[in-house]
């Protein structure tokens, strides 16, 4: 039978890098630490970490092991968190990453309201244009917009958007006498385009007749950005096209700084997911904030 604190302290030697800044990390002695890991490593029958005098590195085996460790973990934090929620309400820590343009938007006042209902709760949001991982950073849930690669993770649908081509009047003056009138001509375009996209200016759209054709653009972009705040930035500025989210540009296409380009044309809605770890046991907190969020979701929408 594991131990199920010789887990907690390999995780954090391998999080810390050392066995000193375990030790120091979950307020034991070195002597402590040093033990618990080799007694972990005569159950298991293999190393699953290398020493030096300086550092302390992980096997193959126990990168694999690691990870393994951290869903284990997170499978009993949610038992026990679930256990106390059936007298005392929603409580623990709560982890949850998104985009920094949708977590300040849509989840953080969600998060705000939840917070409200369940102040047992610990809250921590991560906002970052990288997909980080749920299971080494520890989060609980993660906000993804567009098209859902695959995972190993569980996901929901929570709703969906439109991306809309945008451009600044100065752009369109200066390189399109004012307007753009057809597909060809927004081909031809000088693009602004998202980095984290495999094929960003490659779109199946759908047409005023209701054909579906294939949209490519002709050139590669001039600019790209690793975040929709910094394409819509460029766009502000002249830059350029870009292809974004309406719910991030509607209140500059309804002030003038930005131009809806064909707005009888329709790109492919994209999709908002909550993911979640793939473990045996998935947790009220989880459960229920999924549910709460797209409820406000709902909400919005229906005003």
């Amino acid at each position: 039978m594991l131990n199920m604190q010789r887990l907690e302290i390999f995780v954090a030697v391998v999080e810390a890098g050392s066995f000193t800044g375990a030790a120091n990390t979950l307020g034991l002695t070195k002597a402590v630490v040093s033990f618990n890991i080799r007694q972990l490593e005569e159950t298991l029958g293999v190393s699953v970490l290398t020493r030096t005098t300086r550092q302390v590195a992980v096997t193959e085996a126990g990168e694999r092991f690691y990870l393994r460790c951290l869903k284990l973990l997170q499978d009993a934090e949610n038992i026990l968190d679930d256990v106390r929620s059936d007298h005392t309400g929603l409580s623990g820590i709560f982890r949850i990453t998104t985009t920094p343009e949708y977590g300040a938007r849509v989840v953080v006042p969600v998060l705000s309201a939840f917070a409200a209902l369940h102040p047992q709760l610990r809250i921590q949001h991560v906002a970052s244009s990288q997909n980080d991982d749920l299971i080494t950073g520890r989060f609980d849930v993660a906000i993804r917009l567009g098209q859902l690669a695959d995972s190993t993770h569980h996901a929901k649908l929570i709703d969906r958007f439109d991306i809309l081509p945008v451009a600044s009047k100065d752009y369109l003056t200066t390189h399109h006498d004012s307007a753009i009138t057809d597909l060809e001509q927004l081909q031809n375009a000088r693009w602004i385009a998202h980095s984290r996209l495999a094929a960003p200016l490659t779109w199946q759209v759908l047409t005023p007749a209701g054909d579906n054709v294939l949209f490519k653009a002709d050139d590669p972009p001039m600019i790209m950005a690793d975040s929709a705040a910094s394409l819509l930035a460029f766009a502000r500025s002249g830059a350029g096209v870009a292809l974004l989210p309406a719910w991030l540009v509607q209140e500059d296409i309804a002030n003038g700084c930005l131009t809806q380009l064909l707005p009888d044309h329709r790109f492919p809605r994209q999709g908002i997911y909550a993911l979640y770890p793939n473990t045996r046991h998935v947790s009220e907190k989880v459960r229920t904030f999924i549910d709460f969020l797209q409820s406000q979701i709902e909400k919005r929408s229906r005003k």
